[in-house]
């Protein structure tokens, strides 16, 4: 069955702008029938958005956005998992705890570069979600340190210093994976345009995790050009993936160019009913 929907946002339970149920509501405006919320690293949100989703007729998908260590900008996304699985649960408090870790190293990091920014301010700022790096990018701006949120991340939060230096800890890609699969869901490659590697190079690597388990691949996303579109359905096709897509929406105050999509997809194979291997004795 089509479905029009966005399999990749962010709510206040990580680093969007608006809370679980504000997003819905805004996805119902959109005219969508299905949204994946796919958090940082956490599964806060998800109880909040599927409640809001059956008030609003919204099918609200369980998703969650998992950072890998291979890469410096390498995701894999979860989606219809079982929140309640222990194996996901268990990878989100070592999440949880290497993002605090990773908190104290930026805000040194940030000092060395002069900018004073405190843990008070970012987490005034991000109000109660899993700190992120879009709300240092708020909190530099506010200090006047940057003109836009593109600018810190440019300057100081997306460099190779910063991902050398500071945002360490991460699991393996092959971890990611099969900890969503043992929690009854299916993982999906995030924006392959972002890890930077040349297309022999993706293909090879987007092979290596479908014989990990993965089995889709974000072919449709706001900055994938047409000719990184047609390529992405190409690996796809090559390697037995479904094609998924998304907007990465976080909110006009994170990413103040990006909307929520309203993409047509068929998702027969994420909706049917499954079990977690334990479930399945």
């Amino acid at each position: 069955m089509i479905y029009t929907a966005d399999l990749h946002t962010h709510s206040s339970a990580s680093d969007g702008q608006y809370t679980p149920s504000e997003l819905v509501n805004l996805a119902k405006k959109a005219g969508l029938e299905l949204l994946a919320v796919t958090d940082h690293d956490t599964l806060d949100g998800l109880e909040e958005a599927v409640e809001a989703g059956k008030s609003a007729g919204v099918r609200v998908v369980p998703g969650i956005e998992l950072s890998a260590k291979e890469y410096d900008t390498f995701h894999i996304l979860g989606y219809g998992f079982s929140p309640s699985a222990p194996e996901l649960k268990e990878l989100c408090r070592r999440m949880k705890a290497r993002r605090e870790e990773r908190t104290d190293r930026l805000i040194l990091f940030l000092k060395e570069k002069g900018l004073d920014i405190s843990r008070a301010e970012v987490e005034e700022i991000a109000g109660g979600g899993v700190l992120g790096r879009p709300h240092f990018a708020q909190a530099m701006v506010k200090r006047g340190y940057v003109g836009t949120n593109r600018e810190a991340f440019d300057r100081y939060l997306d460099t190779d210093e910063f991902h050398r230096r500071v945002d360490q800890g991460k699991p393996p890609v092959r971890e990611c994976i099969e900890t969503i699969r043992a929690s009854g869901g299916m993982a999906s490659l995030a924006h392959p345009y972002q890890i930077g590697l040349d297309d022999g190079a993706l293909a090879e690597l987007v092979g290596r995790l479908a014989g990990f388990g993965l089995e889709a691949i974000e072919c449709y996303y706001p900055r994938h050009t047409q000719a990184q579109t047609a390529f992405y359905l190409e690996l796809a096709r090559r390697y037995g993936l479904h094609a998924t897509g998304g907007s990465d929406f976080h909110g006009e105050r994170v990413k103040p160019d990006v909307r929520l999509a309203a993409i047509r997809l068929e998702l027969d194979w994420l909706l049917e009913d499954r079990k977690t291997p334990a479930e399945n004795g």
